[in-house]
């Protein structure tokens, strides 16, 4: 008979809001899904044949609903936020014509 262990890991989410979050792990050596957590599943139209979309069932060996809320995170001001410029930061004045090596 095999024990039931809890695997947990901590987590950073983004919905509902940010937190960090105590969540559950697939059980690394489970038969079913070689710890992935569960097996996808490709299906096509029935008219057509087709690829229409991948389905997503989730293992036995873990409950991915299992989470807990250790801090709520606030949100980052918005003067915070990157901003991509596609510029070199680490080159004179932004901009480099030099190799990378």
């Amino acid at each position: 008979m095999e024990t039931s262990t809890v695997r947990l890991r901590i987590q950073l989410t983004t919905w509902p809001h940010r937190a960090l979050i105590l969540t559950d792990t697939p059980r690394p050596n489970c038969p079913e899904c070689q710890g992935d957590g569960g097996t996808n599943y490709d299906y096509g139209d029935p008219a057509t044949g087709e690829y229409a979309g991948t389905d997503w069932e989730p293992c036995t060996c873990w409950d991915e609903t299992r989470r807990r809320v250790l801090l709520p995170l606030p949100r980052r001001p918005r003067r915070l936020h990157r901003r991509d410029t596609g510029r070199d930061p680490w080159a004179p004045d932004g901009y480099s014509d030099e190799p990378p090596f």
